[in-house]
């Protein structure tokens, strides 16, 4: 048989370049989830980190109750004003450029805290903070909602109410013991945090898009509270709960450590650092103790606990007990977790994938005003009338939220409460 001729091929030119293949993110749907929760975790521990600290910066600078209080405000004046103006921004941008311009702005924050030598440093660096950790916050959130299992439904909910008070828990912890052990503790606690930041950023980098941008994103940027229409009953009834226990986790974490010393002026330094330690830790046993309740079930029963919390607050420095005082913050963070848990169940499920991020920016306005103001009145009044006088009050206003979130929660019945 005559052989076959094939052409031969012709060479291949500069315009005949083989298909680049795209780089595709490579971690998938669990590995993101776990991600967004470790970034909820990184920034609350970030926000904590200083409680330790704040003893030692009064000492060496001789700073007073309110400009240790000034220094707190300022971080959640920031974060607040963020999350008014950019909570809805990763709606309309998408998820990963948010988070990564915020964990961006957190690792410089981290600079700055390592180099403060004064409360002006503080302040500035708890502004960028605060405004990095609110940009964050409900993105990172909603991305919790968009990454869950659909087989394994409410984990994000669990997530976003377990990993802030972990954060914190891990934050302060991880700062006691820098605090006591390391070189330089007011400078290696922030730089292991903003190495942290920047393998979370790397991380992000590397996760698809769970978020549909859409236009406007400038608009966005206006300040504005957008909850979404079908949880706004939920976030009004269970507010004055939220409000209440997230004012007693205020208190503890700017006056915590002062707290410990009026009880017993003897007690060590890193004693005083794990009061909010014990606060945050006992929040995080509550949200997953309470998991399985009823949502308007764990907001009651945390509720129920802030009272005799608060009580107890007050009469630990007159009965002189650490042991009262550490059983009194227990009980605070016991009401903490399980109001918190339990209100994000109330609020998150009816809202639309669209109206995740607004809700939560929501939810997290309420909580910190009632985290900062409270503590700003309560370090005001320390410079005035005294700790003493300081806790009372605290104490009343506590009880009149108590009492208040009680009453509004009996009002409540909606199908998703439970």
């Amino acid at each position: 048989m005559p052989r076959t001729l094939v052409p031969p091929t012709p060479p291949r030119t500069r315009t005949q370049t083989r298909p680049r293949r795209s780089l595709r993110p490579r971690i998938g749907r669990r590995g993101a989830f776990a991600l967004h929760a470790c970034v909820l975790a990184g920034l609350l521990a970030a926000s904590s980190a200083p409680t330790p600290l704040y003893a030692r910066y009064q000492a060496d600078w001789h700073l007073s109750a309110l400009s240790v209080t000034v220094v707190f405000a300022a971080y959640a004046v920031a974060l607040l004003l963020a999350l008014l103006c950019t909570g809805t921004l990763s709606d309309h941008l998408g998820r990963r450029p948010v988070l990564l311009g915020a964990l961006a702005a957190e690792t410089a924050a981290m600079a700055l805290l390592a180099t403060a030598h004064d409360a002006a440093g503080l302040i500035a660096a708890r502004i960028v903070q605060g405004l990095a950790t609110g940009a964050a916050t409900s993105a990172a959130g909603a991305a919790l909602l968009e990454t869950e299992d659909p087989r394994r439904p409410g984990r994000a909910a669990l997530a976003n109410s377990l990993t802030p008070v972990g954060g914190m828990a891990a934050g302060v912890l991880v700062a006691t013991a820098l605090v006591a052990f390391a070189p330089a503790p007011t400078r290696t606690v922030y730089l292991v945090l903003a190495a942290l930041f920047l393998a979370q950023a790397a991380g992000v980098a590397l996760t698809r898009e769970s978020a549909v941008p859409r236009p406007g994103a400038l608009r966005s940027l206006r300040p504005s509270l957008a909850p979404a229409p079908a949880s706004r009953r939920a976030l009004l009834l269970a507010g004055p709960a939220v409000a209440a226990a997230w004012a007693l986790g205020g208190f503890y974490s700017s006056l915590g450590p002062s707290l410990a010393r009026l009880t017993d002026p003897a007690i060590p330094a890193s004693a005083r650092g794990l009061v909010f330690f014990t606060l945050t830790t006992s929040a995080a046993l509550a949200v997953r103790a309470t998991a399985p309740l009823p949502a308007t079930g764990a907001v009651r029963l945390g509720a129920a606990a802030l009272l005799p919390a608060a009580l107890l607050t007050a009469a630990a420095p007159h009965l002189r007990s650490p042991t009262a005082l550490f059983a009194a913050t227990a009980l605070a963070g016991a009401g903490f977790g399980a109001v918190n848990q339990g209100a994000l169940r109330l609020v998150l499920p009816p809202a639309a994938p669209k109206e995740r991020a607004g809700t939560l920016a929501a939810f997290y306005v309420l909580s910190y005003l009632a985290m900062s103001l409270p503590a700003i009145g309560a370090g005001w009044l320390t410079t005035r009338a005294g700790l003493t006088v300081a806790v009372l009050a605290y104490t009343a206003v506590i009880s009149v939220l108590t009492l208040a979130a009680l009453a509004a929660l009996r009002q409540y019945r909606a199908p998703h409460a439970s």
